[in-house]
Parts: C-alpha cells; structure tokens; sequence
C-alpha cells in the first residue's frame, strides 16, 4: 500500500510502498478515513537544526480517524467496520502517566523518545491503513460525527480542549481568553472557549481570514496582530490583561504579546511550535502568571471532545485533500494557504 513517510530530517516526506500491516494479538488494524496535517509535520520537513530523537522512516499523520479494518487476537472492545477515532500519544502503558490515559507525558521505559507516537517516530495515518497497537487507543465515533469530521479534533481539538481545561477556574464571568494564531488549533481554541467557559474570547492574527473566521466560530473580539496587539487587550480588558492567554504559534513575536498580555494571576500557555521563546524576570510576565507549554491531553479528554463535536458545539473547519494530493497540501499548509486544517482522505474512504 501507498504511505507518506519521512525518509530524511528536514526534507518533504516521500509517498513508497509498503506492505498492508496485519495485527498481531492485541492489536488493530484501522483503514483511514481521515488524517490531519499539522505543523509539526513541516518542523520535520523543513526545519534546521536538531531533530527529535525518532528513528527514520515513519509515516507521517497523527490525527487520524477511519473504521477497524481487522483486529488481533484478544481484542473485543472494537470490531470489523466500527467508525473510530484514534488516540495518537503511544506510551508504555505501565508508568503513572500511561495508567490514567494520559500517554502524552508517559515517564516508563520508552520516555526518551519523547513525544512518540503515530506519525511521530511510528507509522502513523498517511496511508490507506494504519496499525494500532492497543485497542485502548482507538474511541468508537459518536453518531452523526464522520471520520473527516473527527481526525483533526484528535489533536487541533484535544491540545486545546487539555489547555482550556486546566484553566477553568480562572475563566469565570468577567474573565477574558486571548487566543494568539487563528489556524488549525486556534479556531478549535476559540470554540472550546466559548462552548465550556464563561470568559470573553478575544482572537489575534496577522490575516484578515483568520479573523473573519474567528468571528464566525464565535469569538467576541478580534485584533490584527501588530505593535499594539498588547495595548488593545489591555484597553480591552480595562487594563487589567487576560486572564488566560493561547499562544497558538509559539514564536519570539507571539510569546512577548502573550507575555504582554497577561493578567497577574493569569495563565500563559504555549501550544505552538515555532521554535520562539522569552526572557523571564521579576516584572516580565506579570505577578504570579503561570507559564506552561502543552501537549495533546489525556484519552478521557479526546472522548470529551467527540462528545462537544457530536453535539455541533465545536466543530474542525477544514480544506480536504486526496491522500495522493497530501504534499500539495502540506505546501499549502506551509504557505499559510490553509483556512482551519488540512486533511488527507484516502480516495476509497471519500
């Protein structure tokens, strides 16, 4: 079968041929229906410098949905022809972390390959199959919600959906939501804040597309980004700054505006990856902000967020591309090209 995979760090992934995976016990095989394109993807194609520690070749696409194809011996939580979605952050499945389902931070054996996972350092969803190696990682669809729906939200959806979540104290009536980079994460960020908190979203971006469209999924301000971008959330907020800030770019220009932007007390956390950091000291950022990057969330989380998809509370804008077309369309991802997220659907799953 075709695969896009990663042959070579900081070169454009290559379609080859590889063979059709069968499940050993335990395991499942999954015909995509949908994978998503992320920039962390173009990281490894393009980027300069020191890659992260996975061995090559994989297949590119960690955000994948499609219905099991065939399962191994043992496996009776899912079956032939069931519509899922698929967990992408693989740990050991021993330590503290994998054990209560959160894989994305797994500290066991396998934790200096930080970050694995399908797509990342294993064959992930950029094929016609992919191969699960724990039936625990795939959650069934709910009604209603289609694989191409679902793909994007396993993590443009789950990252901030994770951080939202760990910030809802903090978003009570009155509070404000800063949302910095309106593309595949960002308009997600901007659904999620308005579907499980009470806070004013306001949403930056440096095009005007970006913007339209976070109007049009429910932000309640938005800014061009630029050299007042801190001082209109500020004017905005009655000079208090936001009391949650998402940084959904992560470079040296985004994370000062965040940095800028922040209430004392507030949460600034990063999503992006951009390579961008900032200098910290007693007055920068305010008094007793929280800074923190995340990573995906935890399986619990991912079936939240189904549920909030399912209930057309939030839902993935997305530019669909043949599989065959999927480095037209990770160019056009790296153009900026892309409204929302760039998704690749086999031709016998359309």
């Amino acid at each position: 079968m075709r695969a896009l995979q990663m042959t070579t760090w900081h070169k454009e992934a290559e379609f080859v041929e590889v063979d059709e995976p069968s499940p050993a016990a335990g395991q499942v095989v999954v015909r995509i229906g949908a994978a998503g394109a992320c920039h962390s993807d173009l990281h490894m194609m393009h980027g300069e410098g020191a890659t992260v520690p996975f061995l090559l070749p994989f297949t590119l696409g960690h955000e994948n949905a499609g219905w099991v194809h065939s399962v191994g011996d043992g496996v009776t939580s899912v079956e032939p022809g069931q519509p899922v979605a698929v967990y992408g952050a693989w740990g050991c499945g021993l330590c503290a972390r994998c054990t209560v389902g959160m894989e994305n931070y797994c500290e066991g054996p396998g934790a200096a390959r930080v970050g694995a996972g399908c797509g990342l350092g294993m064959d992930g969803g950029m094929a016609d199959y992919m191969l699960v190696p724990a039936s625990h990682y795939l959650l069934p669809l709910p009604d209603g919600l289609s694989p191409a729906e679902a793909a994007p939200l396993t993590d443009a959806g789950l990252t901030p959906y994770h951080a939202v979540r760990r910030s809802l104290p903090k978003l009570v009536p009155g509070s404000t939501a800063v949302v910095i980079g309106i593309g595949g994460l960002g308009h997600l960020a901007v659904q999620i804040l308005k579907a499980t908190s009470a806070a004013r979203v306001i949403a930056v971006d440096t095009k005007s597309d970006a913007l339209d469209l976070a109007l049009s999924v429910g932000a309640d301000t938005v800014f061009e980004a630029g050299d007042t971008t801190a001082r209109d959330v500020r004017t905005a907020t009655g000079n208090r700054g936001a009391d949650l800030v998402l940084d959904c770019v992560g470079s040296e220009v985004t994370l000062a505006t965040a940095a800028a932007c922040t209430r004392p007390l507030g949460d600034l956390t990063l999503l992006g990856v951009a390579g961008g950091s900032f200098g910290f000291s007693f007055l920068c950022p305010a008094y007793e902000v929280s800074v923190q990057s995340v990573y995906w969330g935890s399986r619990s989380e991912l079936g939240e967020v189904l549920d909030l998809a399912a209930r057309r509370l939030i839902r993935a804008e997305s530019t669909i591309y043949p599989l065959e077309k999927a480095l037209d369309g990770y160019r056009a991802l790296a153009a900026g090209e892309v409204v929302g997220r760039a998704v690749m659907v086999p031709e016998k799953s359309s």
